[in-house]
């Protein structure tokens, strides 16, 4: 039984007939209701390898949620910061090589905006796994309190960590430990800039690999 909450000619939701009714994110849907006849349902190859590529980008994301929530916030109308990025990094994050998709490290976009980012970045992976980051600290166009958002991925464990707010654009450094899981393994490097109130973002910026 479906019901109908703004007259005759307003949405509805539940089933009538072979189309149901449902809302999400305050808007209105309307799909064809699953037909059963018994069978298995049969998946051509390229429906497939769309399926997988789809479970990939999901799986992968999931480590970021933290960091996405933050990155993804302003375009995140009528849909879930996840599925902002997911958008995003779906369609230029993914290549095909050797009949399977891989993640393009240093194609992935963790946040996206018009904050202005930071310039001559410089890394060094440092003993007991920590990291040093140096940039230039003069302020164009930005404010002094953006806070930096830095993200540490570790393929190998397929584990993120990283800060926001521990350092400032115009501290011109900050100093991070990594976890002593990530410490005998390569990690791919991400940072942000987030406006003190987190109302403006900038694109990320990949920062390269580091071996350990």
């Amino acid at each position: 039984m479906a019901k109908i909450r703004q007259g005759i000619m307003g949405p509805f939701s539940g089933k009538i007939g072979p189309i149901i009714g449902s809302s999400w994110k305050n808007i209105s849907y309307i799909k064809s209701a699953p037909v059963d006849n018994g069978q298995p349902r049969a998946f051509t190859p390229a429906k497939l390898a769309n399926q997988q590529r789809f479970k990939l980008m999901n799986d992968f994301l999931d480590p970021f949620q933290p960091f996405i929530t933050i990155g993804f916030a302003n375009l995140a109308s009528n849909k879930t910061e996840l599925n902002a990025a997911f958008m995003v990094n779906f369609r230029e994050a993914m290549e095909l090589v050797d009949w399977a998709y891989q993640i393009r490290y240093d194609k992935l976009c963790l946040s996206k905006g018009n904050l202005p980012g930071l310039e001559a970045i410089v890394v060094q992976r440092m003993a007991s796994a920590k990291l040093l980051i140096n940039w230039d600290p003069t302020i164009v166009f930005a404010a002094a309190n953006d806070q930096v958002m830095l993200v540490v991925y570790c393929p190998d464990l397929k584990m993120a960590d990283g800060f926001v707010g521990f350092a400032q654009r115009s501290s011109g450094s900050v100093r991070f430990k990594m976890p002593i899981k990530m410490q005998h393994h390569a990690v791919e490097l991400y940072l942000s800039m987030v406006s003190l109130n987190s109302k403006k973002i900038s694109n990320s910026q990949y920062l390269g690999r580091m071996e350990p």
